[in-house]
């Protein structure tokens, strides 16, 4: 599984980071996070608000900090 995460280094993008770290731990997902800060690479993937989040390809939040139990469950639909 590939998880992007993808800000401008905010707060907001950085606790989202942490919360997407933290629950591919505790559901011990064999997943390879990525925390994209480049703005071009943002923009071109169709994210127009950060912080946004990505799993396997599929724009799954933007704008938003999801709570940690939204994002444990989109990781386990994605699996």
């Amino acid at each position: 599984m590939e998880i992007k995460v993808l800000g401008s280094g905010c707060a907001k993008c950085k606790h989202l980071l942490q919360m997407v770290e933290y629950s591919v731990k505790e559901l011990n997902l064999d997943a390879k996070v990525i925390y994209v800060t480049d703005m071009i690479s943002i923009s071109l993937s169709g994210i127009m608000n950060t912080p946004g989040l990505i799993v396997n390809g599929k724009i799954v939040s933007t704008g938003r900090v999801p709570r940690l139990e939204e994002i444990k469950e989109l990781l386990i639909k994605a699996e």
